[in-house]
């Protein structure tokens, strides 16, 4: 910025040089003076706010951390501002604050898809750039970015459960919310996939999928009556990162320990303990910190008018080849999975 400030007032100061330059139509460059590179990378001032699900979920907690180290190694206004508890019209309401407050672009990571899209519209109708995070369902958005391929991701969880249950036995599958895209769409791959490959464990078909409200003492509780309920049961797939905490507490307290188990979503300092102990063998992973850094860096390049092509490479770990996904031209997935066990849970730093 200081460099283009120094040289328009060079520019300024020798209006032969400037009258030269306006006649002479050689080089690239824009109407500012600057080269078409300078333009576009040397200058900017978007204002880009990343709007989670909540601000106190440790889960982006760690996503803001990604943000602000992003906002400084670029330069960037960019910011995370969530709301105080997980909730779709608090949200909705934060998204027209900020559509009134005029910023250039909006990363999202949607409470409810559904009920969130109008309020999409109007920012996008208002000239602002919207990317959302686990939310491929949505329709008023400039992309949606996924850390892995859903379908796979849910297989990803139900190998994890399978192993750790044997390849048998009654299991069911827990979400945040009934409404929440992204765990519907890992827990109905992990079914469709548990059938596929492991004909000897079978989903309860009187609660296939239960709701934790993104709670890990709801988990715990609705796991607690599950297990009571049905002696069979011996598995919980959990999507949520307070899923498998929350049920291996109810595991761990109901003494079933290596005869009951979980896995799923989690967080590697919140859960060393438990991976530690034996009560959970496994859980799985993508980093916070690196999607929001991903949502931060499409929008920038949207912002910039750049053409958007696959494979995409967002100079972010774990999105730097990126597709989209099969008949979508919204929706982009990376390869961002990643498993965490009592060998390898104090090496990931969060």
């Amino acid at each position: 910025m200081m460099k283009f400030k120094k040289l328009i007032s060079v520019l300024m100061a020798g209006m032969m040089i400037l009258s030269l330059a306006a006649c002479g139509g050689g080089g690239d460059s824009d109407s500012s003076g600057k080269s078409g590179e300078e333009s576009k990378k040397g200058d900017k001032d978007y204002e880009i706010v990343v709007v989670p699900k909540d601000a106190s979920n440790p889960w982006f907690v760690r996503m803001d951390t990604g943000v602000k180290e992003y906002a400084e190694d670029m330069g960037l206004n960019a910011y995370q501002k969530g709301t105080d508890e997980i909730d779709a019209t608090k949200q909705a309401q934060l998204v027209q604050d900020l559509i009134a407050q005029g910023v250039d672009a909006i990363c999202i990571v949607p409470v409810d898809p559904e009920s969130i899209e109008p309020v999409l519209k109007q920012a996008r109708d208002a000239g602002i750039v919207v990317v959302a995070h686990e939310g491929a369902s949505l329709e008023n958005v400039d992309y949606d970015i996924e850390a892995f391929s859903n379908a796979g991701y849910g297989e990803f969880i139900m190998d994890n459960l399978a192993k750790a249950m044997g390849e048998e036995g009654v299991y069911t599958t827990m979400v945040a919310s009934v409404t929440n895209a992204s765990h519907n769409e890992w827990a109905d791959a992990g079914v469709a996939y548990q059938k596929e490959k492991y004909p000897n464990m079978t989903l309860l078909e009187a609660e296939p999928r239960v709701e934790s409200d993104d709670n890990g003492d709801t988990a715990y509780n609705v796991a607690k009556e599950l297990f009571k309920k049905y002696p069979d049961l011996k598995g919980v797939m959990g999507t949520s990162s307070f899923d498998a905490p929350g049920v291996a507490r109810a595991i761990e307290e109901l003494g079933l320990t290596d005869k009951a188990f979980t896995t799923g979503t989690g967080m590697p300092a919140d859960n060393a303990e438990l991976l530690k102990s034996g009560v959970v063998k496994s859980l799985t992973l993508w980093d916070p910190a690196q999607a929001g850094k991903a949502m931060i860096s499409l929008a920038v390049k949207l912002l910039d008018k750049d053409e958007i092509t696959t494979p995409l490479d967002l100079g972010v770990e774990g999105y730097t080849d990126i597709n989209f996904r099969e008949e979508s031209k919204t929706v982009l997935e990376g390869s961002a999975q990643i498993i965490i066990d009592a060998d390898n849970v104090d090496s990931f730093g969060f």
